[in-house]
């Protein structure tokens, strides 16, 4: 059925209605700055804003995009997935970072393990060593002190 010149008026109006009500942000509930929303908001179908109505169709498109590359964001859902994809971005680069960091700490606690084992077994040698030596005490000629009230130490 042809549209009466009346009903291509009124259809294009509400097309462009709804083109302008989507660019200013106004996305209806379960929708977004799409060609299927506007086909909805419009009243007329998908097929139909393709077959017919394709210049407004290029022309949403177009202003979208515009207002896009001006740094503008219709649909809000679309500044949303833009700042989260952002934000896991960093999150990503700092989780790296992170890991690095950890698998750099790991490392140098084992090698200050290491070191610690090394010195503690060095010290057990030294006090072996040590203990083979009969060391008696011998008195410190001290003005006022007996050297018989001082008290070896035990080395073991």
């Amino acid at each position: 059925m042809a549209l009466s010149h009346q009903q291509r008026d009124q259809i294009e109006r509400r097309i462009r209605a709804a083109i302008d009500r989507l660019l200013a942000g106004q996305i209806p509930p379960g929708g977004a700055c799409d060609v299927k929303t506007l086909a909805r908001e419009a009243g007329i179908s998908r097929a139909s804003l393709y077959r017919t109505w394709g210049h407004l169709k290029d022309e949403f498109e177009k202003r979208r995009a515009a207002a896009w590359a001006a740094g503008q964001q219709p649909d809000p859902r679309e500044g949303r997935i833009a700042r989260l994809r952002d934000l896991n971005q960093r999150l990503t680069g700092k989780l790296v970072r992170t890991h690095t960091e950890l698998t750099q700490l790991k490392e140098r606690h084992r090698l200050l393990l290491s070191v610690l084992a090394a010195k503690d077994d060095e010290l057990h040698r030294l006090r072996r060593e040590l203990s083979r030596f009969s060391v008696s005490p011998a008195p410190v000629p001290n003005e006022g002190n007996d050297a018989r009230s001082v008290v070896p130490l035990s080395l073991s």
